[in-house]
């Protein structure tokens, strides 16, 4: 969408904004009901993983969040169900104990949010969409949209983790187009981390403060199946001085010896299983499913480490020609089927080089979409960072055990995904759509 500073605008960008945001609420609520309706009712009030909620849970609480934020707060109307707002409530009910809650079941969860919609389209088209800061420019109906959208791919990885046939189905993922190796350089400097003008950009995001950083290169690419092969190959999962203490300690709890859903066919190679379907590994896939602690020993022992957030984002959002940075890697327009691999338009990462045309300025390919990436920063706040419009949504995770991922992953929609946007969860996590690029520092001369 266009970025502009808050103020008044006109009837005609009124309507055209509206028309956008009932496209993201359609768009989300059409893939919540895809992810839901493709399995039977048991499966969704079915706890497939204690990592992860009912999905029947997920699709109430989407409803639950549409009507405390749109109907209640934007709309000013009467509770539809007030006496269910605790138990959708993400902080009052751990994930592993929600199958034990009093739930709304699959028909009472569909009719409750098809009920909430219908009342949204009608605040929708009363709001003026400014005023308040929670309306202006649609905020709020961007965040539910988000919201959802997140939640969605939430709902994605509880399939990849659900046992029995598979019900999701998508065109295979692209493969490479060009040829992309080794790493680039971005120069030393000061560039603008952050964002204090996207309309829809969450708290966490801002505000858009000068952060100064030394040369560095970074991959141009994301580590690939066939570069971590090599690492299990010499060794990787056996050698401790490759891992944090930490790190080793997980890795002999969870008894780790590859990412997540791989598993070695009769042959001895490598398979992994992708949505109830087991493959052949794809050598120049991003490798996907690894946490960071994974992430961390490869990169020790490829002699690296890994970006720092701050890092991360100056490589997909600076550009060394004019000092500016960009919304996304490739300008500011939004991401299409040539730029990214989004949306849950395929179910796997496209190989290395299959998008050029989503490349940054200074040459990175890939860090929009694919796989989230693992930085080397804890979830901390901007300077000035003010929480809105609640604090559960950023502000109470702030310090705590978490590591920043960005970029977004190939079950990430566009609505959700930008070069400032900021995911983080805790470094044992794998069941997320979670791979890596690695960083350096400058050698002597380089980049002069």
């Amino acid at each position: 969408m266009t970025v502009s500073p808050p103020g008044s605008i006109d009837h005609s960008d009124v309507a055209q904004l509206r028309e956008r945001i009932a496209g993201v609420l359609t768009r989300a609520r059409q893939r919540t009901l895809a992810l839901t309706d493709c399995v039977e009712d048991a499966e969704l009030v079915a706890q497939h993983s204690r990592l992860m909620s009912p999905l029947v849970w997920d699709l109430a609480h989407i409803g639950n969040q549409e009507e405390l934020w749109l109907v209640r707060e934007v709309g000013g109307r009467e509770s539809v169900r007030a006496d269910i707002d605790g138990l959708y409530d993400a902080f009052k009910h751990a994930r592993a104990n929600r199958p034990g809650l009093p739930l709304l079941d699959p028909t009472q969860a569909r009719r409750y949010i098809g009920t909430v919609r219908d009342m949204v389209w009608d605040v929708l088209e009363r709001s003026t969409l400014q005023g308040t800061r929670l309306v202006d420019r649609g905020f709020a109906f961007g965040m539910i949209a988000q919201h959802e959208q997140q939640h969605d791919e939430t709902m994605l990885a509880t399939h990849q983790l659900r046992a029995g046939a598979a019900v999701l189905s998508a065109p295979a993922a692209p493969t490479a187009s060009v040829a992309v190796t080794g790493d680039v350089v971005v120069p030393a400097g000061e560039f603008t981390m952050g964002t204090s003008t996207d309309a829809w950009a969450l708290d966490n995001e801002g505000p858009a403060h000068q952060v100064w950083l030394p040369g560095f290169a970074i991959d141009a690419a994301p580590v690939t199946n066939a570069q971590y092969v090599a690492f299990i190959d010499d060794g990787g999962y056996q050698r401790p001085e490759l891992w944090s203490a930490r790190g080793w300690a997980h890795r002999i709890e969870a008894e780790l010896v590859a990412p997540q859903f791989w598993e070695r066919d009769s042959s001895g190679s490598w398979c992994r299983r992708v949505f109830g379907v087991t493959t052949p590994l794809r050598p120049r896939q991003p490798v996907v499913h690894v946490c960071w602690f994974e992430a961390e020993a490869y990169a020790n022992w490829a002699g690296k480490r890994l970006p720092t957030e701050a890092e991360w984002e100056k490589a997909a959002r600076f550009d060394p020609a004019t000092g500016a940075v960009r919304r996304f890697p490739w300008g500011d327009t939004e991401p299409g089927a040539s730029t990214a691999n989004l949306g849950q338009r395929h179910l796997e990462p496209a190989e290395v080089g299959a998008y050029p045309a989503g490349a940054s300025a200074i040459g990175a390919h890939q860090m929009i979409g694919d796989v989230w990436e693992w930085t080397a920063s804890s979830f901390d706040a901007y300077p000035g960072f003010h929480a809105f419009p609640y604090r559960e949504y950023s502000e109470v995770f702030f310090g705590g055990d978490y590591r920043v991922l960005r970029g977004g992953s190939f079950g990430t929609d566009p609505v959700a995904c930008r070069g400032t946007f900021r995911n983080w969860d805790h470094p044992i996590r794998r069941q997320i759509f979670s791979g890596f690029r690695l960083a350096r520092g400058l050698r002597p001369g380089e980049g002069e």
